[in-house]
């Protein structure tokens, strides 16, 4: 099969809580006809991800057009999960024109690319382009790197050197594999922060990349489907230092689902998240809730202390009005703290 018959596949990578779902939900509804199919994956105990895009009420996009995998990452469980999830979409009476593959935060780009090169599916199917999602706000507080300057002197000085700092690691490994960088949630930072936190990512990239700026995810899907990388036939241009799965370890982060029941007011459910966000090595608290006399779900998502909270959906009927919350932090972090703090 030629590269024009070949079914164009869109990695969307980034960071923590940068926004790859919400920018993929606008994707979703703004396809224009188009059918997308989404693969999607999170690290940790709950699917919260796919459950969020299913409840859009999204004309067009079907049960069967998400496909989640919360069980691993899609970069270390690549025979195991991603090949046969992929293989399911292409196998389908009417296959999708192009699929949207929603990485883990902690996911490496790089390996998932490789295996596009795998005999099951290289003849079937393309990276059109690796998105990475960048949290603008995070970087310009300096959340993946307590001094930039001395790491990359550093890494100038001593090409061997391993960086202390797993999250910096995964952050530029994300970087390193985009074909196109989304620049987010610039209508949070002020005119000081960005042209420091567009130097900060050109510093990282071996390569001519561009950066998009916007807000809340909304990019044109013209921008970010089209771009023709063919990037699992170009993976020499994309350094890395997790050249494999095997390099890559998540036995730097634990995750923890948390069980919580019904709040007075969403304020108060965002007050808990705040504190149970102050623990040490906490990065990510993100979930949904009931809330007394509402008939919709309350989503909460927490990166550091910039907590947001909107209601997503209304509980179905056959619904346990169950909440929970996913925490995901550095090995070792407060558990017991963090599940004392949310749960009031």
């Amino acid at each position: 099969m030629s590269d024009l018959n070949k079914i164009p596949c869109t990695i969307v990578t980034g960071f923590l809580g940068a926004g790859k779902t919400t920018m993929v939900r606008h994707l979703l509804e703004n396809a224009g006809g188009r059918r997308l199919a989404v693969l999607v994956n999170e690290f940790g105990d709950l699917g919260f991800d796919g459950s969020f895009i299913e409840g859009c009420g999204i004309e067009g996009c079907t049960q069967e057009d998400i496909v989640e995998l919360p069980n691993g990452c899609l970069c270390c469980t690549v025979a195991d999960d991603f090949v046969p999830a992929l293989n399911t979409l292409l196998n389908r009476p009417n296959p999708p024109e192009h699929i949207l593959i929603e990485t883990s935060g902690l996911a490496l780009p790089k390996p998932l690319v490789r295996a596009f090169n795998w005999p099951d599916i290289r003849s079937r199917v393309t990276v059109d382009g690796v998105i990475a999602v960048v949290d603008g706000p995070a970087v310009a507080a300096g959340a993946f790197a307590e001094d930039p300057e001395a790491l990359e002197a550093q890494r100038a000085a001593d090409t061997s050197v391993e960086h202390e700092n797993p999250l910096e690691e995964v952050f530029e490994d994300q970087l390193l594999c985009a074909d196109l960088i989304i620049l987010n949630k610039t209508d949070q930072m002020d005119a000081g922060e960005l042209p420091r936190v567009l130097a900060e990512i050109n510093e990282h990239l071996p390569r001519a990349v561009k950066v998009i700026e916007t807000a809340h995810g909304k990019v044109d899907p013209t921008v970010l489907l089209g771009l023709g990388a063919a990037a699992e036939a170009d993976l020499e241009s994309r350094p890395s230092h997790h050249e494999t799965a095997e390099d890559h370890d998540h036995d730097d982060f634990d995750s923890v689902a948390i069980p919580v029941d019904a709040v007075a007011t969403p304020e108060a459910l965002v007050a808990r998240v705040e504190r149970a966000a102050e623990a040490e090595g906490v990065l990510r608290i993100k979930g949904f809730a009931p809330v007394n006399g509402k008939p919709m779900r309350l989503v909460v998502q927490g990166v550091g202390r910039r907590v947001a909270h909107h209601f997503d959906r209304p509980w179905k009927a056959d619904e346990a009005r169950d909440g929970r919350l996913v925490v995901i932090g550095l090995k070792g972090f407060d558990v017991k703290a963090v599940e004392a703090a949310l749960r009031g």
